[in-house]
């Protein structure tokens, strides 16, 4: 099976964003229109060179804060399982929004996925979902009876919410990784699309010690250089569609010079 490593980053992982499934509030479509897009937008992610896919359930608004119900992992489950079959060589993770890392940890072992994205894994926030808070504790005991190989990788001062407690990026970062044990850190900025600061991802590099770091969200050509330079990669979504926009369709070309870039990254790293 393919395996998501860092170390010769940074690594494209591209997000394969769902339209709205049955039963959240703007679903009611078929199949034939949220499983063809996922399917189209997959294709286009992995022939544009990602190192690895991620799907999550976009286009459920308003999410529930934890758990989703069973026809949300039922939808997600099938387009994995086809995302997997079409594109066997490559890493495939999983982020059940908003913050259902149970169900993410039952899709990871039931098609032995890679990795899954985890948005409040330790501490609590407040987001438009209410309070999320982070189940470490469980999270890890069950991934070490359901899915042991299967990486977590956790967001550190999530977008779209705000922290409870009052630590810094670098002592929630530290947190993070030395008590909740998570095997990579993701820094994002406020809210989808929106990149980080400079500041904030030298903070989250110098506080994860050997975790991989991986910027969550706003990287695009323009500002790449300037912010993976400690980064181990990024998982990008709306940069890599029609437009730079969130709701269009992914755009192949723009895939492909993205991952064109990272690729001389990592040689000049190597060099």
């Amino acid at each position: 099976m393919p395996q998501l490593r860092f170390e010769h980053g940074p690594v494209l992982i591209g997000v394969v964003h769902l339209a709205p499934l049955p039963g959240s509030p703007r679903g009611g479509a078929g199949p034939s229109s949220w499983l063809s897009a996922a399917l189209r937008d997959a294709r286009a992610l992995a022939r544009g060179g990602c190192d690895a896919l991620l799907v999550e359930n976009f286009g459920d608004v308003p999410f529930y804060p934890a758990s989703v119900p069973p026809e949300t992992v039922a939808c997600m489950a099938r387009v994995l399982g086809e995302v997997r079959a079409a594109h066997p060589k490559l890493p495939l993770g999983v982020n059940v929004l908003r913050n259902d890392a149970r169900s993410a940890l039952g899709l990871c072992a039931a098609f032995d996925l890679e990795f899954l994205r985890v948005n409040v894994h330790a501490g609590a926030a407040v987001s438009d979902q209410g309070i999320l808070e982070g189940r470490a504790h469980e999270t890890l005991r069950e991934r070490a009876r359901l899915c042991p190989r299967a990486a977590i990788l956790a967001d550190v001062h999530v977008k779209h919410a705000t922290p409870l407690a009052q630590e810094s990026l670098a002592e929630a970062t530290a947190e993070l990784v030395g008590r909740a044990l998570a095997d990579a850190v993701i820094v994002s900025g406020r809210a989808t699309g929106s990149p980080p600061s400079a500041r904030s991802v030298a903070e989250v590099a110098s506080a994860a010690g050997r975790a991989p770091v991986l910027i969550g969200s706003g990287l695009d050509l323009r500002n790449a250089e300037s912010l993976l330079g400690e980064c181990s990669g990024a998982i990008v979504g709306t940069a890599l569609k029609r437009g730079g926009r969130v709701r269009a369709r992914v755009d192949e070309a723009r895939v492909r010079a993205f991952a064109t870039l990272l690729r001389r990254l990592a040689r000049e790293r190597v060099s």
